[in-house]
């Protein structure tokens, strides 16, 4: 993740993405997804820069990516694990394989691994009831999981590297 200092080196390069753009302020939530891949998240000092440069309110730059769940303004991991929480996967035991992942990843639900490698979080539904209880990890469906060991096998190709 980037630091103040990296963050602020790199405003060069969304400044120049910015200045490319025929309509800057009404490009301001592609400008937010841009600067969200450059830095991997919009800390305060992004957005104030980003309304700057536009010349907006930073509180409108605030509002949209508070608004929208897509955004962070922490730090995520490298791989972000979602646990669906729709009817079919709770009654089928999200809540279990959410704790379960808290417990092997020894972090809590919104939070991120002490290496940047995970950031867990939920989701009311993904669509794959039929795979009840299901976790995605990067947009990828990992279905009926009910042992911890399951668990730990999937998480560790991701720490192995074996999946990028």
């Amino acid at each position: 993740m980037c630091d103040n200092a990296t963050i602020t080196d790199s405003f060069p390069q969304l400044d120049t993405y910015i200045d490319n753009l025929h309509y800057k302020k009404e490009n301001l939530i592609g400008i937010l997804h841009y600067a969200q891949e450059l830095f991997g998240y919009l800390p305060y000092k992004l957005q104030h820069h980003i309304a700057r440069k536009l010349d907006i309110p930073a509180a409108k730059v605030y509002g949209v990516v508070t608004f929208y769940s897509y955004f962070t303004m922490k730090p995520r991991g490298k791989h972000t694990i979602n646990v669906c929480m729709g009817t079919a996967c709770f009654v089928r035991g999200s809540q279990k394989l959410q704790a379960e992942l808290e417990k092997q990843l020894e972090i809590k639900t919104g939070q991120t691994t002490a290496d940047n490698l995970f950031s867990l979080d939920s989701l009311r539904c993904i669509g794959a009831c039929s795979l009840a209880p299901v976790m995605m990890i990067d947009g990828t469906a990992y279905g009926r999981l009910h042992e911890p060991e399951e668990i730990r096998q999937i998480l560790d190709t991701y720490r192995l590297g074996k999946i990028h």
